[in-house]
């Protein structure tokens, strides 16, 4: 049994909040402003000390966008909040505590901490959803940090170096393919931004051509970007085609085992870039907890956002079922998107400060506005109050809306800079794949100082 160290707490309520995204940091941020410090304690659990704008990792893949500025620091934006970096590895509500590990968890002798609470915001969010495909653990790339973001343009571009300096026909057609699993926005969208990237860079390579490049992009269903409806989805794989990409509707990835990704419709392609963007799950501490859970395995919830028959409890965004209270059909819950995530921390933190002062509580209701997708520089489609943008407006469209909603003005000044600059100047086309393993070269000459002989 796993020793733990607990948390001291002082008579002030805690507000426990396990997650820094987008539910855990605005609901943090909105109740830093409303509560007074004397009635209550807020502390915020993150594994990562910042909270990341998802819609802005393709454009920071591609080098549109530098990678500190897709994130947001939190203990700048949350001065009043208490920050703990690690993750939430188990809770016990009917105790009200939270086991924790941290960085010094993991040294010698380090215990995991116990944090007690008085009220809970469940917020850790999701994790990328893998399937048993053979190979996928060993060769797949994952697209929802910004680690994996940059990670990925680097490989892309190592990629290229490599088909430049090979004379094996088969190792330079293994490097020049690339595959992407999954057609929701995360995979259109890194595709498409990659693909500029690359079929740019490749001016640089005097031996390799833009149509020397095989882009491929795998999805289950029959269309992509259902969010944006069956129009603009037939659109977009009309535009991803045009521009010698190809896209496999209905199809699955059953291997990639030896690099080679092999697919449901029988095709086999020898690759070394397999990125998977099919689908995400609730993230782990859920399970490890004693809060009810819904069929799909996300925390049932009621329309204030308060754990279903459970008090002081609260919970929100991807890891919650959060009925749509909104929808037609009976029974539906809200999507686990960016723009429900948002809203819901709002009313979550409202009715958090209502609880705590005696006052009656509010459901949350969204009407959806609509969606926007970038398909590349310049590209894009659109769904707004039921109005269709396509192309270049629905770029301009896409941009603006993100940036509206990019966290802090300070991040908004910095992205709109760099948008501006990207315009005026040529894109960065070098490789930093060295950035992965700092100490590479120094210990590779400490050891070949360990194996000299003296004179």
């Amino acid at each position: 049994m796993t020793e733990s160290v607990a948390l001291a707490k002082g008579s002030t309520p805690r507000i426990l909040v396990v997650g820094g995204g987008y539910v855990g940091m605005y609901a943090a941020l909105r109740l830093q402003r409303k509560l007074k410090r004397d009635e209550a304690e807020i502390v915020v659990v993150e594994p990562q000390p910042y909270m990341t704008y998802q819609p802005f990792l393709p454009e920071a893949a591609a080098g549109s966008i530098s990678p500190r500025h897709v994130v947001v620091p939190l203990r700048r934006v949350l001065p009043r909040c208490r920050i703990v970096v690690g993750e939430a590895r188990g809770i016990d509500h009917a105790l009200r505590t939270a086991t924790v590990a941290t960085l010094a968890s993991q040294e010698e002798g380090g215990q995991e901490l116990e944090i007690p609470y008085d009220q809970l915001v469940l917020a850790p969010g999701s994790v990328s959803r893998t399937l048993p495909v053979p190979g996928l653990a060993e060769h797949g790339i994952g697209f929802k940090t910004v680690e994996e973001a940059i990670g990925l343009r680097n490989h892309v571009l190592e990629q290229l170096d490599i088909a430049s300096s090979t004379r094996d026909a088969e190792v330079r057609e293994a490097a020049l393919t690339f595959v992407f699993v999954g057609g929701g926005y995360a995979g259109v969208e890194a595709l498409a931004e990659l693909e500029n990237m690359a079929r740019y860079a490749v001016r640089y390579y005097h031996n390799i051509r833009a149509e020397d490049m095989k882009w491929v992009l795998v999805e289950a269903t029959d269309r992509i970007l259902p969010e944006v409806g069956e129009e603009l989805g037939r659109y977009a794989v009309r535009e991803l085609r045009g521009r010698n990409i190809d896209v496999h509707l209905e199809t699955r990835l059953e291997s990639c085992e030896h690099r080679i990704a092999t697919l449901s419709d029988g095709s086999m392609l020898p690759t070394r870039t397999l990125v998977w963007t099919a689908g995400v799950k609730p993230a782990p501490v859920l399970v490890a907890s004693d809060l009810p859970l819904s069929p799909r395995g996300r925390v049932a919830a009621e329309a204030t956002l308060r754990v279903a028959g459970v008090a002081d409890a609260w919970a929100a965004g991807d890891a919650a079922a959060v009925p749509d209270l909104t929808a037609e059909e009976p029974g539906a819950e809200c999507a686990p998107n960016a723009q429900h995530a948002v809203r819901q921390a709002r009313v979550l933190a409202d009715n958090l400060v209502a609880q705590l002062r005696g006052q009656p509580l509010a459901e949350y209701r969204h009407q959806h506005v609509g969606s926007v997708a970038s398909l590349g520089l310049h590209e894009g489609v659109a769904l707004l109050y039921g109005r269709r943008f396509k192309g270049y407006r629905a770029w301009l469209i896409h941009r603006a809306y993100h940036l509206s909603r990019v966290p802090t003005f300070n991040r908004k000044a910095r992205v709109l800079a760099e948008w501006v600059l990207s315009g005026l100047f040529k894109r960065e086309i070098v490789s930093l794949g060295s950035l992965e393993h700092p100490r590479a070269e120094f210990e590779a000459a400490a050891g070949d100082h360990g194996t000299r002989s003296d004179p």
